[in-house]
């Protein structure tokens, strides 16, 4: 069964490499109308929100999640209205989690702008927040979308739970491989998760699609969080890396597994660096430089690759379509993606 995994994920890097507007290509229209419901569902009298909410919507990512809810929904019928519903609660879900984790880091650039919380400060930013969740809330109610609702309301509570697990690591330095998985399943999985359950949902019933959906999904996202791991300490194929989560004290995979590998001389010589508030640069490359020798880059992308390469195992259980090797595409552009 590993041996069948490795070769789906090494079967990658025969391929052409397809850039994202490729790949969601598909579901372009589907994300056109998508941006539609979204933008009717944050509307408000509201002068000083309205205003928020226009240099939000300027604010445009990749868009990954609702492209995930609409090609699991593909997989199985026919996009309907459900899907442009789950999409738009899991968007205004996911967003409002971005404005309040800027908040909580006190960041001061998000996608390339200015956060919210630089331009209108904190109070705002935590009044919008709010505002996204109920309207979240809200459209489920609108539509009696209720098994949404609930399967969405589960991915809240992991979510955080999953902050508040890694609020208490960081605080203890205490955070171990088997608690890493805890937390980034609950803080960043579990909403990947229900994306692709969402999706199956409103173009399904049968509910062992759904789990199955979910099952892909969850896998999905814990690789989609090791690559972001990765960033930090950068990776051959990127630009210059920030380093912010060993700026911030953040342990993730690969600082994780260089720890394993190390003498307990090392271990405390490196633990009392990670633990600095205020890092010099030689601080930071020292970091870097022992993760790589320690090889918890090498093991954090083999990890990385076994997660694609069960989510791309259970995809294989599904009737061979167009619409399925688009989500093997994405899937693949996931792991291998630059930012």
């Amino acid at each position: 069964m590993i041996e069948t995994q490795l070769k789906e994920v090494a079967s990658f890097k025969g391929k052409d490499k397809k850039t994202l507007r490729q790949i969601t290509h598909p579901v372009s229209d589907e994300l056109s109308e998508f941006r539609n419901f979204y933008k009717k569902a944050l509307r408000t009298d509201v002068f000083v929100l309205d205003q928020i909410v226009q240099y939000l919507l300027r604010q445009k990512g990749k868009e990954i999640r609702p492209t995930l809810v609409f090609m699991s929904a593909r997989l199985f019928g026919n996009i309907t209205q459900r899907s442009y519903v789950a999409a738009t609660m899991i968007e205004l879900l996911h967003t409002a989690t971005l404005i309040h984790d800027d908040v909580v880091d006190d960041a001061e650039v998000r996608r390339g702008f200015l956060s919210i919380n630089k331009v209108w400060k904190n109070k705002a930013s935590v009044l919008l927040g709010d505002f996204l969740l109920s309207k979240g809330l809200l459209i489920a109610l609108d539509y009696d979308e209720f098994k949404l609702l609930k399967v969405l309301s589960k991915a809240v509570k992991s979510m955080s739970e999953g902050e508040l697990r890694q609020f208490k690591a960081a605080r203890l330095f205490n955070m171990d491989e088997e608690y890493y998985f805890k937390v980034i399943s609950e803080k960043t999985a579990s909403l990947i998760a229900a994306c692709c359950e969402c999706g199956a949902i409103s173009t399904t019933d049968d509910p062992a699609y759904h789990q199955k959906m979910h099952d892909i999904g969850m896998y999905t996202g814990i690789a989609f969080q090791i690559r972001d791991d990765l960033f930090d300490y950068g990776v051959g194929d990127i630009g210059k890396p920030k380093r912010n989560d060993i700026r911030e004290r953040k342990v993730t995979l690969p600082f994780i597994k260089a720890l394993d590998n190390a003498s307990v001389t090392e271990t405390i010589r490196i633990r009392y660096l990670m633990r600095k508030r205020n890092k010099s640069q030689s601080d930071i490359d020292n970091i870097v430089s022992f993760v790589h020798e320690k090889g918890g880059m090498e093991y954090a992308r083999s990890i990385m690759d076994d997660y694609a390469s069960k989510a791309l195992s259970k995809l294989s259980t599904l009737p061979e379509s167009d619409d399925r090797q688009a989500f093997e595409d994405l899937i693949e552009f996931i792991i291998r993606r630059k930012k």
